[in-house]
């Protein structure tokens, strides 16, 4: 069977240090988690990708599903990404790339994924991406990135996940798929922090204008009280997009500004963005008691944190990049 990497084994792969169990969010999204672990085989430095993630913005109603911009991977690393158009089955379209090192990352359905066991593994249908190492459709198997770790599934689930037992007239799954294409030599990690120093200025050029916490406090009060007519499933939804979502960008965010820089030379703004963090994480547990017990007045004023810390974020780099 063809790999993208032959010599890894998810028996005994292991993961990055960002999805150490010890961090405040050990998982962040599906996407930046794939890229984590894809850079972490190839040798490559993931923290050099996240100066992207000062461009977070409150979107009305979520916080933005970060993800690196195709443009930052292949400035950062010599990796280039874009879309592989699907018309025909997708697995002899995987297996193609496989065959030539290009690594697919494909939209798929968790309910047929056992490393989401507990959460959608078998109990719900819900869109997730990831990467492909290895597939055999002769014995029905694959090996595969996906959040913070890289896995194997088999049997029926691959059968559900490919929809390979489909009428036989059934049009055939076209799910999203990218593919990279990997850099036969990888960059040294000078150049790597040359090209990470200047994104990190271009994306500060790019932070949203308005506070997003304070935009995102105007309605948090309204949304949590709407919480509570839900089923508490949906909790764990809206606490993704919103309060996750922010949580784990700004862990990242901090955790470039302190790979950047060991001198500490971003030390306050890496604590701001590591506040942020801290507020994300505290405010999900009261948001799920106030859900639980039906009051919310303890909620007033749980954002201003965030909000007080983005600030000084912001006007530090502003300081610091001029």
């Amino acid at each position: 069977m063809q790999a993208v990497f032959p010599g890894i084994a998810p028996e005994t792969y292991r993961p990055h240090a960002l999805h150490d169990k010890e961090r405040m969010w050990p998982e962040t999204n599906c996407y930046i988690d794939l890229w984590i672990e894809v850079l972490n085989t190839l040798g490559l430095p993931p923290e050099a990708m996240l100066g992207f993630t000062l461009g977070q913005d409150f979107e009305g109603d979520q916080f933005t599903f970060f993800k690196v911009p195709l443009e930052d991977l292949e400035a950062l690393y010599g990796i280039t990404c874009t879309e592989l158009a699907i018309f025909d089955k997708v697995e002899r379209h995987l297996q193609t790339q496989i065959a030539r090192g290009r690594l697919c990352l494909v939209e798929m359905d968790s309910f047929f994924m056992p490393d989401t066991a507990g959460v959608a593994y078998g109990r719900e249908h819900g869109k997730t991406t990831i990467g492909i190492n290895r597939l055999d459709v002769a014995s029905r198997s694959l090996d595969y990135f996906h959040n913070g770790g890289f896995f194997h599934l088999e049997g029926d689930d691959f059968d559900g996940l490919f929809q390979t037992l489909g009428h036989p007239e059934a049009l055939p799954l076209l799910p999203y798929t990218e593919f990279a294409k990997l850099p036969t030599v990888l960059p040294d990690e000078a150049r790597i922090l040359e090209k990470a120093q200047a994104l990190l200025a271009f994306h500060f050029a790019r932070r949203p204008q308005d506070n997003p916490f304070r935009a995102f406090a105007a309605v948090f009060p309204a949304q949590v009280e709407a919480l509570a007519s839900r089923d508490f499933d949906f909790f764990h939804k809206y606490a993704f997009n919103t309060l996750r979502q922010f949580g784990a960008n700004y862990e990242l965010l901090a955790t470039h500004l302190g790979w950047l820089s060991p001198d500490g030379r971003y030390e306050a703004e890496r604590l701001a963005a590591l506040k942020i963090s801290e507020v994300g994480k505290t405010v999900q547990f009261q948001v799920a008691r106030a859900v639980n017990r039906k009051k919310f007045d303890a909620l007033a004023g749980t954002l201003t944190p965030a909000a007080e810390a983005w600030d000084a974020l912001m006007q530090g780099l502003a300081a610091k990049l001029g």
